[in-house]
């Protein structure tokens, strides 16, 4: 089975997950979450899921595994994974959500949550292990579906209710957004959260079939839909989210999508918070904001969390953390519009969304003027698809055994003045540019950032990288 954990939950073929690895895999959970004494017999677990063509069946077969494992499955169907995490935090129970996220239709996955949160590389490990020993019996283990309680409504309500609780009646009234419904699980939900605030709603490119929305790297094809939607419609902006919908997607009125780190930095703000987790792919001129401390993380959900964490046994308060896709976190709760919002250590979508609609309302001011006020350096992303990861991983290799490699590997592109190491090799140039270097860590992919002060200089940065890397993928192919 090519199944491993990557920056964010188990991912891989869909062919391979649905079957015996997805029962072994909840078998692991159910006992890791029973000898380490968060759970007992009969405690309830949660199950949610995306709308992958694979997902009802690895769904039912988790249902299947962890009902003999002695858990009492509760089904919350096809809802975002902010919305299982929430609900799994209000019952105190454990949770699988079967997703993957914004990776290929024929690949699939399963995101753990303890009854506290998402889970930390540790308990990866720890599943992982019990998972091989399961491989090891000579029986096998049942694949056979089993039985769940439908908790679709409780969960979906809650957060509803949180979510329709965050901004002042009204705050949206004057605004027409556009939602991008694709295949996302939060596409309806979206829908009533932005007509309860006000917003004249317009549905636009709902799917049957599973479209996979990568928010840190939108394809041309989707900013071009983008773009003839808001002419069409006359926008305000688009609202979309992945395949699970806890990474944001967010355009301006011309169909230009905004940044993922822009968008956390804008809920960060808008809930007061004092610290910003992020990983070292996020924005480089973070830091020169006013009023708010940015703590810098390796790539991946787990990590950032564990940030948020170590922020809070610090002593800090107002803690938030978020991704350069834009999903944000909180780690520790908030008073917005005279309600408590209450700590989310997960990725959420809805927050960042509405943060930043919220802004353009009460500024009476377009999308695209609010982004440029901050003054960010232009950062833009892409990814290289069906790169091996052997391939990727000699490339590595290559580049950290010593400065003169790097140098070389570069010099199509500029002159290497300092390296962070944090995740992948992220180098600031001589000029003040940045390109950043990293292998997916689910995915036979290879990805590439740029930072640069103009959209021109930054667009160069990032096709040069790209050229270096497939060249170099084409030399190790042809050994």
């Amino acid at each position: 089975m090519s199944l491993k954990f990557g920056t964010s939950g188990l991912r891989g073929l869909s062919t391979d997950l649905n079957g015996p690895a997805a029962a072994i895999y909840a078998t692991a959970f159910a006992h890791y979450l029973m000898s380490s004494g968060q759970a007992k017999p009969g405690d309830p677990v949660l199950l949610g899921r995306d709308f992958r063509a694979s997902s009802p069946d690895i769904s039912a077969i988790c249902a299947g595994a962890l009902t003999r494992a002695g858990l009492t499955v509760l089904d919350c169907g096809p809802v975002p994974t902010p919305a299982l995490a929430l609900y799994g935090l209000e019952k105190r129970a454990a949770a699988l959500m079967i997703t993957g996220s914004h990776i290929p239709a024929d690949r699939n996955g399963i995101k753990f949550y303890r009854p506290d949160g998402e889970i930390a590389k540790a308990d990866e490990e720890a599943i992982s292990t019990l998972a091989t020993g399961l491989m090891a019996k000579p029986a096998g283990i049942d694949a056979m579906p089993g039985p769940a309680a439908d908790h679709a409504r409780q969960a979906e309500a809650l957060f509803l209710a949180r979510n329709t609780a965050i901004l002042p009646a009204g705050a949206l009234n004057g605004l027409k957004i556009g939602v991008y419904q694709h295949s996302t699980v939060a596409r309806d939900l979206f829908i009533e959260v932005l007509a309860h605030y006000g917003a004249k709603v317009v549905a636009l490119g709902r799917s049957v079939d599973f479209i996979p929305v990568d928010t840190e790297a939108v394809s041309q094809a989707t900013i071009d839909r983008l773009k003839a939607w808001t002419a069409k419609h006359k926008l305000d902006a688009i609202v979309s989210a992945d395949g699970d919908g806890d990474r944001p997607l967010v355009s301006d009125e011309t169909g230009l999508p905004l940044r993922g780190d822009l968008l956390g930095l804008i809920a960060a703000q808008f809930v007061g918070a004092s610290v910003a987790v992020t990983p070292v792919t996020s924005n480089s001129g973070l830091e020169r904001q006013p009023d708010l401390s940015i703590l810098r993380t390796r790539v991946g959900s787990p990590f950032v969390i564990e940030g948020m964490l170590k922020a809070v046994a610090d002593g800090q308060t107002g803690v938030v953390g978020f991704e350069a896709n834009g999903g944000t976190l909180t780690a520790t709760d908030f008073t917005l519009n005279g309600t408590t919002l209450k700590a989310l250590p997960t990725r959420d979508s809805f927050l960042p969304a509405l943060a930043v609609l919220f802004l353009a309302a009460r500024s009476h001011k377009p999308l695209s003027v609010l982004a440029a006020g901050f003054a960010l350096p232009v950062a833009l992303s892409d990814r290289i698809e069906n790169f091996p990861l052997e391939t990727s991983a000699a490339l590595m290799r290559y580049l950290r055994s010593g400065a003169d490699n790097l140098a070389t590997f570069l010099a199509p592109i500029g002159t290497p003045e300092s390296v962070s190491d944090i995740d992948g090799l992220r180098v600031t140039l001589m000029d003040r540019s940045v390109v950043h270097l990293r292998p997916s860590g689910n995915a036979p992919e290879m990805r590439c950032y740029a930072e640069a002060e103009t959209a021109d200089q930054a667009k160069r940065l990032l096709e040069q990288g790209l050229k270096c890397i497939r060249a170099f993928g084409q030399h190790y192919g042809s050994r």
